[in-house]
């Protein structure tokens, strides 16, 4: 299935990115390993990974060009045989987009959960401002009488 988001864009200026996004959506996405996104406070999310059987030296996080890349790759150990492996350990790679002014603040694993911190940090030039009105004060014309003007 697939949309043409071209209606949207016709009046949409500098969205660029978010075309080039939509278009570049895998049709068959990936399920491995499952997360959550977690909203967490006005600017600050989680992100949560199931990793049962990663530790965290199995597992690499990498924060470039507004994405954070998440891959986990263990080593293979043939301490016996398997009657059955449910628990996946296979290697993989999940790709997440940030969008601008998203800091990866921190990551901890415990519990077979891999718990990534991640807050909105905007620039003080780009936050919203107040303008101060400034007020004129508006030019009295005062016309003295002659007598006035002699006594001054």
């Amino acid at each position: 299935m697939t949309y043409d988001f071209s209606p949207l864009f016709r009046t949409a200026i500098g969205f660029d990115r978010l075309a080039r996004l939509a278009d570049t959506v895998p049709q068959d996405a990936v399920s491995y390993p499952p997360y959550n996104i977690e909203k967490t406070g006005d600017d600050s999310y989680r992100l949560q990974l199931a990793v049962a059987g990663f530790s965290a030296d199995d597992i690499e996080l990498t924060a470039k060009d507004n994405a954070l890349i998440v891959a986990g790759r263990v080593a293979e150990e043939t301490k016996g045989e398997f009657l059955h492996r449910g628990i996946a350990a296979r290697a993989f790679t999940r790709r997440f987009v940030l969008a601008d002014h998203m800091v990866v603040e921190g990551a901890e694993i415990a519990n077979g959960m891999l718990n990534v911190s991640i807050r909105r940090v905007v620039p003080e030039a780009l936050k919203p401002r107040k303008i101060a009105i400034n007020t004129v004060a508006a030019a009295k014309t005062i016309t003295a009488s002659p007598e006035l003007a002699q006594a001054a």
